[in-house]
Formats: structure tokens, sequence, C-alpha cells
């Protein structure tokens, strides 16, 4: 066989090389994908490490009112106490923010079901 066959042994190298190449940026990209943060579905707020950890300060009647656990906040926000233009804020927020505007909030109430009728 001459070195343009396929079946040479160059070629049977370049192939194997390209292989290995391949498998190498698989590795790195699947490495790469595996380590992405994604804010909202890996962890609820930067710097936390457990999302039960997280308080959140509320003014509800112009008072405020926490800290407020999670849990508080999904009973808040089943009264219909915390709506989308309550003012927020956690220690991770540079100032108040409302409710629609922070993404664990809006999160915790898609989450949050709707209180029970028959």
């Amino acid at each position: 066989m001459d070195d343009s066959h396929f079946f040479s042994i160059d070629r049977l190298i370049e192939f194997g090389m390209g292989m290995a190449i391949a498998q190498q940026m698989v590795g790195s990209m699947n490495n790469a994908f595996q380590n992405i943060n994604t804010p909202g579905v890996d962890t609820m707020h930067q710097g936390k490490t457990h999302a039960q950890d997280q308080f959140f300060y509320a003014m509800i009647k112009d008072k405020q009112v926490g800290p407020l656990s999670l849990k508080d906040l999904c009973d808040l926000i089943n009264k219909k106490e915390i709506v989308n233009e309550t003012y927020l804020w956690n220690p991770g927020l540079i100032g108040w923010k409302m409710a629609e505007q922070i993404p664990e909030i809006v999160r915790l109430v898609a989450m949050t079901p709707p209180p029970f009728k028959k």
C-alpha cells in the first residue's frame, strides 16, 4: 500500500490522534458544563451554601418585618401579604428591591402551591 491509501499506517495514526484530541475536547467541555453555576437553579443565592440558611426582611404595611425564613415567605405569599410590589432585602442585596426583581423570590412564588379550595 502506498502512503495515500486510507488504510496506510500514516492515515491510521492521523485518525487515532484526531480521535484522542476529540476525546480530550469532549472531556474538557463536559467538565466545564458540570461546573457552570446557573442562578436560580443550582443555588438560591451566590455565597449561600444552603437555601434554608437564607432569610429576608420585608416591608409589609409600611413596617419592616423579619428576619423571615423561606417558609415564612411562602406563608406570606399565600396570604397575599407579599406581592410583586413588596420591598424585600437580605444580606446578599445592595438595597431594598421589589419581590418581582429578586430571582430567588420569583422562583419561590413559582414553587409555592396556591391555597387549597374545595
